[in-house]
């Protein structure tokens, strides 16, 4: 059974910094896609960021420039670095994990991040 488990999330002044972490546990395979989403009060889930297998990156232009996506595959972690926050970054960041064959979809229980004027 594959579980996330995120950390690092908190209170955060604007302009200030946060790393989230996102540790898989089980068979996660060789072949994934490990990203990180958010989701604010009254908004749809969007996506921040994903970096694969090969650590090819994706990211939202709203956070471009600003964030920056790794992983240690010798972990199965993946990492998400926040710099240069804004208030608007503020939301519920949720770790996703989709594995190939499948594929199949998985996601943490989510860690808030706050970021106050």
């Amino acid at each position: 059974q594959v579980q996330l488990v995120e950390s690092g999330g908190g209170l955060v002044q604007a302009g200030g910094s946060l790393r989230l972490s996102c540790a898989a546990s089980g068979s996660i395979g060789s072949l994934n896609v490990m990203g990180w989403y958010r989701q604010a009060p009254g908004k749809q889930r969007e996506l921040v960021a994903t970096i694969n297998t090969g650590a090819g990156t994706n990211y939202a232009d709203s956070v471009k420039g600003r964030f920056t996506i790794s992983r240690d595959n010798a972990k199965n972690t993946v990492y998400l670095q926040m710099n240069s926050l804004q208030p608007e970054d503020t939301a519920v960041y949720l770790c996703n994990l989709l594995t190939f064959p499948g594929p199949r979809n998985y996601w943490g229980q989510g860690t808030q991040v706050t970021v106050s004027l």
